[in-house]
């Protein structure tokens, strides 16, 4: 029912020993009572027709009434207490390690009983994840790099195979379970070709990691050799994929749902195992699912809410054309129950589905064979992840290089100390594969205005203890920069606008690639990039043909030129020492004649070191700051990558939260510009939801032009929320940072 994972904030004195007490009371009272009516209560006709029953003796076992209160051997709870016993009282915060330590020694009991019975053996492996999950660093944790348009390894330097899997965080430690394809190696060994058809099951390996950057490979929870249905292996299955991992605290089993394809019927195979990195055993194969109009499922992922509760998120299998969201049976999460639809149109495949901000999100790709695609997003209108959602749109971001060349794979949520962030996991496949190296491409989304944003990073940087993301040092700021986002040939290629002369992808890019930009006739092509930081840095491509240059141009109006001279074969180009300012930058690509120039991997790099922030500073376009409307960078002279730009509306606000370390006074300063020719812009300050009074953004003459507007305010210790909330239709002036000092005198 649940992954196990850090809770929403609780009352204090809310504590996992009180959590487990109640659970375990609760067991010892009804357990055997529960569990013979749930789990032996019969399913529709139509649906119990279209299933098998388990055949292995541990499954069945599931059916007996007696089950909860007879002895129980378990496989996960010795190597949980194994391996929660390595954790270092040093760090972790006293308040949180006192609980952990008494669930680990009680769940450390349970485990050498052998009388204890599965509803003792699920408890006490329930309380020590929960703990576990509770568990507060003693510090703030580290920024680890994520390098995306490249083949990940695991820590032993292997190759990390794992498609259309997802990430799940069970205890302290995040999961990652995927499908390993033999056409995964192929195409890793040599990228430079299709491997049309090579989706050949060979295992669902697991991996672990604390930090969502290093990745420990721990087992294969599911191989060729593993036993299924009617005798069957899933070595026989004509597909599998497209799986996630939920956890049952009535059965304390890890439940697996996959797509497969099993002696002629499709269907969702459910395998269950005692712990995250056990090896799993077969559970059901249900073919169908009530209210789809199709056996099996079109793709397929697990989502966990808030309140542990688990849903297949999946649409139908042909045409695709309608989504749905499917609740896990709660007793033993080993039947999907009657699914409820939440959209129709066109087809899509790729489905999953993200919680932000109270909001459920369901995202999902183009239906043509696994290619890259923006993301098409339907939103919940309610707080009910079954309720009714809104029409699609395309997902912000995605639009310049169809969602870094990936399609929707799986989202990751992390609740941070300082704030909370989707991770975004795209799947770069296409019959393995030949549209960019790599096959995981991992980016983060944050909420823009009333509604998330992707950010299309080549490299950045997380901290999974506090939540926080940044750029990375080596990000390249050009969209579609390999020319590998359209699959065919095109006369307009993704992210780059044509500004005349002829225009079209070309079959044979640098080092192997499928495809390169070619501009000829005198045309050219330009990409404006919304926003770069102020520094220093490198132009770099290949080209080959006739000759041509490369323009870029900065947000002050600035420009550099990089001369392209013809060349037969491909050679790199490279314009160093470009000093660009924050805001806008666009790149153009121009033949210099009739020829044709042929470019590829192009790349914009900063090569300076980014300037500290001041003490105290949060700026506007940085979560967990929130604003509501628009983060532009087309009025020079900000700091850091941005500025909110408010709706014009009443109630359009500027957030920004403040962590204190102590009570205390403090000082504003909220730096601005307002270049309306209308006058002042009013706004009532908000700390922590209360109006501690108005402040008036006076005109500073123009839009470029910026001043700072101060006030005093009481911070509490912890977290602050600091809102700009305007008073008029004509909304806030742009809004650039919010510095926090402490109080003169």
């Amino acid at each position: 029912m649940r992954r196990i994972w850090a809770p929403l904030r609780t009352r204090e004195g809310d504590s996992v020993k009180q959590r487990s007490r109640v659970i375990a009371k609760y067991w010892k009272v009804a357990a055997a009572t529960l569990l013979s009516v749930a789990l032996a209560a019969p399913l529709s006709a139509s649906t119990a027709a279209a299933e098998t029953p388990a055949t292995k003796t541990s499954a069945t076992a599931l059916q007996d009434g007696n089950a909860a209160a007879a002895p129980v051997v378990d496989r996960g709870l010795k190597h949980l207490v194994s391996d929660y016993r390595t954790r270092t009282p040093s760090k972790y915060t006293a308040d949180s390690w006192k609980p952990f330590a008494k669930a680990l020694t009680t769940a450390a009991d349970v485990a050498d009983d052998t009388s204890a019975t599965t509803s003792e053996v699920a408890d006490a492996k329930t309380a020590l994840m929960t703990a576990a999950a509770d568990l507060k660093a003693a510090d703030e944790g580290t920024f680890q790099t994520i390098t995306n348009n490249t083949f990940w390894n695991d820590t032993s330097g292997n190759p990390i195979y794992s498609q259309g899997g997802g990430v799940f965080k069970f205890g302290d430690t995040y999961y990652w379970y995927g499908v390993h394809y033999t056409g995964a190696e192929l195409y890793r060994a040599n990228p430079t070709r299709k491997y049309d058809g090579n989706v050949s099951f060979a295992s669902i390996p697991v991996y672990s990691s604390k930090d969502l950057v290093n990745w420990k490979f721990e087992n294969r929870v599911a191989t060729r050799s593993t036993q299924i249905q009617n005798g069957a292996t899933l070595g026989q299955a004509g597909w599998v994929g497209r799986l996630g991992v939920s956890y049952n605290e009535n059965t304390g089993k890890y439940v697996l749902a996959t797509q497969a394809y099993v002696g002629g019927g499709h269907g969702v195979l459910l395998l269950q195992g005692d712990s995250p990195t056990d090896t799993f055993d077969y559970g059901y194969f249900q073919t169908q699912i009530t209210n789809s109009p199709t056996t099996g499922t079109g793709d397929q992922t697990v989502f966990t809410d808030d309140d542990g509760k688990d849903y297949l998120i999946f649409s139908n299998r042909e045409g695709r054309s309608r989504g749905f969201v499917a609740k896990f049976r709660e007793s033993d999460s080993l039947r999907i129950e009657p699914a409820v639809q939440i959209r129709s149109g066109a087809g899509r495949e790729g489905n999953a589905m993200f919680k932000l901000d109270g909001k459920y999100y369901h995202a999902a790709s183009d239906l043509h064979g696994w290619n890259t695609s923006v993301n098409y997003v339907n939103e919940s209108t309610g707080s009910n992840v079954q309720g009714s959602y809104s029409s699609e749109y395309v997902l912000a971001g995605t639009e310049m290089d169809y969602s870094h060349v990936t399609q929707t794979g799986f989202f990751v949520t992390v609740k941070g100390t300082k704030q909370n962030t989707v991770i975004y996991a795209g799947d770069r496949w296409a019959d393995f594969a030949w549209n960019g190296i790599g096959y995981n491409q991992w980016v983060p989304i944050t909420k823009t205005g009333t509604r998330p944003q992707f950010h299309s990073v080549s490299q950045w940087q997380f901290n999974a203890t506090t939540g926080e993301w940044r750029v990375g040092p080596a990000n390249n700021y050009i969209l579609n920069p390999d020319i590998q986002a359209d699959r065919i040939i095109v006369s307009s290629v993704r992210g780059w606008r044509n500004l005349g002369g002829s225009v079209t992808n070309v079959n044979g890019g640098v080092n192997g690639s499928r495809f390169a930009l070619q501009v000829s006739n005198s045309g050219g092509v330009e990409q404006r990039t919304a926003s770069v930081p102020a520094g220093t840095y490198t132009l770099a491509l290949h080209a080959r043909g006739s000759a041509g240059q490369v323009v870029i141009t900065g947000a002050n109006g600035s420009q550099r030129t990089l001369g392209i001279p013809s060349s037969s074969g491909w050679a790199k180009r490279e314009l160093t020492g470009i000093e660009l300012p924050g805001g806008a930058a666009t790149v153009t690509v121009r033949a210099s004649g009739s020829g044709g120039v042929i470019v590829d991997q192009l790349s914009l790099v900063k090569t300076s070191a980014d300037t500290p922030p001041a003490p105290g500073r949060h700026e506007a376009e940085t979560a967990p700051a929130q604003c509501r409307g628009t983060i532009d960078s087309n009025q020079a002279g900000y700091s850091g990558s941005g500025f909110c730009n408010g709706d014009g509306a009443v109630g359009a606000f500027a957030e920004f939260t403040v962590n204190s370390e102590t009570a205390r006074t403090a000082t504003l300063g909220i730096r601005f510009a307002n270049g309306a020719s209308t006058g002042a812009r009013l706004a009532n300050l908000v700390v922590n939801g209360s109006t501690v009074g108005t402040l008036s953004f006076e005109s500073t003459g123009a839009w470029t032009t910026w001043a700072t507007k101060t006030a005093t305010v009481s911070l509490n210790a912890g977290s602050n929320t600091i809102r700009l909330d305007p008073t008029t239709a004509a909304g806030l002036p742009n809004v650039d940072y919010l510095d926090v000092g402490a109080a003169a005198g």
